[in-house]
């Protein structure tokens, strides 16, 4: 790992409107729980709102709350895009070529003040961030493992075996998964999450239940499994206090 990155990982779905904000965001929390300086990314986003402060995007500031220390919303979410679309289409609409160097740029400060950075993508991992960024490159670029949000519900175990196969084949560490029952309905959740642990390269790092509006705090404790895997990965690389 670069000298100038602290540990990290990057979580992305299946889909889009799987729980990966809710994940992202109970994540911080757990790992604030174990005692790590934990902080969120949303590198690009699309749909923001206009307020006083410039744009804001509702899940990259629920990135910023859980953070700690609190960082800078320009370095939680470099790129900010109004339109509620792909992020490539959003990023036309307003006239933005996103790049890679801000991206890097924010990072590196949200990463000097923090023992581990959260990283939330967009939309699945095929959805690329931008036109000529991919999620992979993303992960490269700051060295950071992958974590796997699956959607829990009819169709959800070709999906996943689907993005853990493309994960890996493009040369990122699957470090685990995380379930998230979407589907309030779904009978089969129990049996589907077996199917998905026999299947997928890579361990179950907690499951979170469906609830009307779910409180990330409260779901921390869904997923001290997930930041336990998460925070061996910064083992030596926490300077003293």
């Amino acid at each position: 790992m670069p000298p100038s990155l602290a540990p990290g990982v990057l979580v992305t779905g299946t889909d889009t409107g799987v729980g990966k904000s809710l994940a992202s965001v109970a994540l911080l929390h757990a790992l604030r729980g174990r005692g790590l300086r934990a902080v969120g990314m949303k590198p690009v986003a699309a749909g923001c709102e206009p307020t006083p402060g410039g744009l804001r995007n509702e899940d990259a500031l629920a990135l910023q709350a859980a953070s700690m220390p609190s960082p800078a919303y320009a370095d939680v979410n470099p790129w900010a895009l109004t339109e509620p679309t792909a992020p490539q289409l959003a990023a036309r609409s307003a006239g933005i070529t996103v790049s890679m160097p801000p991206l890097l740029e924010a990072h590196a400060r949200l990463a000097a003040t923090a023992d581990v950075v959260v990283v939330e993508g967009a939309g699945g991992w095929l959805s690329p961030l931008a036109d000529g960024i991919e999620h992979a490159d993303l992960a490269h670029a700051l060295d950071l493992p992958v974590i796997l949000v699956v959607g829990l519900r009819l169709g959800c175990l070709s999906h996943a075996r689907l993005t853990a196969r493309a994960v890996t084949g493009d040369g990122c560490r699957l470090l685990g998964w995380i379930g998230s029952a979407v589907d309030p309905g779904f009978e089969r959740r129990d049996d589907y999450l077996g199917l998905l642990r026999d299947a997928l390269p890579a361990p179950c790092l907690g499951v979170l239940p469906h609830a009307a509006a779910p409180e990330p705090r409260m779901l921390a404790g869904c997923l001290m499994a997930a930041a336990d895997a998460v925070a061996t990965l910064t083992s030596g690389t926490i300077a003293p206090r």
